[in-house]
């Protein structure tokens, strides 16, 4: 599933975990973005038309992308490729519009080349107003989306390179659970990726990827709504440098794959009072985090139709806050951090140890696999969670914590993915048990916190999450088809005993399609059960829950009808 401020980039949830708990890679490159509160995610300067494939990968079952990921991971990736021999141009052309939020868009995606190597441009554009909800309320959510892709590569027998960059521009993006809209929203992504499909030394092939993300973010409440009161505007920058390395040795069987990750993410954000024509707030005070990693995985075969798969990872994290001393028309963010935590931004580095055990048994009695894994993930705090220094009145303010330990992950789950032909199904069970689980929370006097006056801090905690995934697919025959799924994940704060906040209920989907050669119809049904489980009172908890939240459910009717090979209408 996801959630969004506004109309205008989700963000993904797995597992009932979001945000730095999964690792998001666009075409390869960490993109991070420049909202403190997550106006804009990663996937807000990826547009999905732009994209061949998105992957989804559940709990931690790879240690390749990065620390961290215990709720999973998500890759998005376009597949540039030479063209046949015979052709040389190829090309698409799309356009669409949506009723309710008035949103037309439309898209162009050209290819040219031959078979060793190709050029790939891709262009979109999106424009969309506010929605209105069941009520007839308008909601704020309206936004102007301009990206385009250029990509390129060339191959031999042995080695391919890839070269792309990714321009994305958004303006006047509105959001109605914010205090601010975004009048600007930029990012520029650049990329180059080595594959050698040969043997060098004792590795069967090399894999090498760079990239480079400059995010600019703007956001104010007074461009895009009327200002209550004081006009308030906070620019930003996010700048990441990432790259891996990794090769593959294969002995008999078995495959290992080693290699070296890093990721240097830098951020900048301060909050101005243009009333006053002051500074009020260092948010991200020069804050830099790197992280360097090494790792190795295993895939080998047991018996005849088993797998044994292990990876393990060390990352080696520093972060510091260059600015965090800097004064502003109030407290600077050691002033802050002294305040609720007493303590003041230090150099922080980390060592931390990650990996996992997963055996997949296939079954006698049934048409397919079992499994088994287990799991250790670490992730270390974000710029937010470590160093935020926004200035307030205290209930109004947002501390990050610079003495925050990293979160640890110990998870357990299994699992059947079993597949008679026309009927598929799988599901899996898991238990995580968190260690200095990361918690976003209000001032009470807790442990480690030295005033209660409702003011956001974090906090370390322990934790437990525990859910179930379902899935299955019928064919009923050559043209009707149906398919359904359900998650659920129970999250809680042990040290508290009480629920962790903004976790879904439970969830599902139904669909039934029908296809017929050159067109299709279907529906989908969306259903969430009730929320009980919430922290919805500021006063004793976070106070990030509104309050429980009744269930509902939405039906979508779709179809599409393909007038010659060259066109489809959805």
């Amino acid at each position: 599933s996801g959630v969004r401020m506004g109309g205008h980039g989700i963000d993904p949830v797995i597992r009932g975990q979001s945000q730095t708990r999964l690792n998001i890679l666009l075409d390869g490159a960490y993109v991070h973005g420049g909202c403190p509160n997550r106006m804009d995610p990663p996937t807000a300067y990826a547009p999905i038309e732009t994209f061949d494939k998105v992957t989804v990968i559940k709990g931690s079952q790879t240690v390749r992308y990065g620390g961290g990921g215990s709720g999973g991971t998500v890759l998005l990736e376009r597949e540039g490729q030479p063209l046949p021999e015979g052709e040389w141009l190829r090309g698409k052309v799309g356009a669409g519009y949506r009723g309710n939020s008035e949103t037309s868009d439309g898209f162009a995606d050209l290819s040219v080349g031959n078979q060793t190597s190709w050029v790939r441009a891709i262009a979109t554009a999106k424009d969309a107003r506010n929605y209105k909800d069941g009520n007839g309320v308008e909601v704020l959510s309206a936004y102007s989306e301009k990206a385009m892709n250029l990509q390129g590569g060339v191959i031999n027998d042995a080695t391919r390179i890839d070269v792309g960059i990714d321009l994305s521009r958004s303006d006047d993006i509105m959001f109605a659970g914010a205090g601010m809209d975004s009048p600007q929203a930029d990012a520029d992504t650049y990329r180059l990726r080595i594959r050698h499909d040969a043997e060098v030394g004792p590795f069967a092939g090399i894999d090498a990827d760079i990239s480079v993300a400059d995010v600019t973010h703007v956001m104010d409440n007074y461009t895009l709504r009327a200002a209550a009161g004081t006009r308030m505007r906070a620019p930003s920058t996010s700048d990441t440098i990432s790259g891996r390395v990794s090769g593959d040795i294969a002995s008999g069987d078995t495959m290992w794959t080693v290699g070296i990750d890093f990721q240097n993410n830098d951020r900048e954000a301060d909050r101005y009072n243009d009333t006053a024509n002051n500074k009020n707030s260092v948010l991200w005070p020069g804050v830099s985090i790197d992280q360097t990693g090494v790792f190795a995985e295993l895939d080998m075969p047991v018996a005849e139709r088993d797998v044994f798969k292990a990876g393990v990872r060390y990352d080696r994290v520093e972060s510091e806050a260059a600015r965090a001393g800097e004064a502003t028309a109030m407290m600077s963010p050691n002033a802050l951090y002294t305040m609720y935590y007493g303590t003041t931004a230090q150099p922080v580095s980390e060592d931390n140890i990650g990996g996992f055990l997963r055996y997949e048994a296939a079954l006698d009695s049934l048409p397919g696999i079992a499994w088994v894994g287990l799991s250790r993930s670490v992730r270390t705090a974000d710029a937010t969670e470590r160093y935020l220094g926004s200035n307030g009145v205290p209930a109004s303010r947002w501390v990050g914590n610079p003495n925050i330990d990293p979160e640890q992950h110990h998870q357990i789950e299994t699992g059947m993915d079993l597949n008679w032909g026309a009927f598929k199904l799988n599901g899996s069970v898991y238990y995580s048990e968190v260690t200095d689980y990361i918690l976003r929370d209000r001032a009470h006097g807790q442990t480690g916190i030295l005033l209660s006056d409702n003011a956001t801090i974090y906090r370390n905690v322990d934790a437990e999450l525990y859910g179930m995934e379902i899935g299955g697919e019928y064919r009923f025959d050559a043209n009707w088809a149906m398919k359904a799924s359900a998650a659920y994940v129970h999250a809680t704060n042990t040290t508290d005993n009480r629920a962790i906040a903004q976790t879904p209920p439970l969830e599902g989907t139904v669909n039934v399609d029908y296809r017929r050669s050159g067109w299709s119809l279907g529906g989908q049904v969306r259903i969430a059960d009730k929320q009980t489980r919430v922290d919805d009172d500021l006063t004793t908890g976070s106070g990030l829950d509104v309050g429980q939240t009744a269930g509902y459910w939405v039906w979508d009717l779709y179809g599409s009808v393909e007038p010659s090979k060259a066109t489809q209408v959805r």
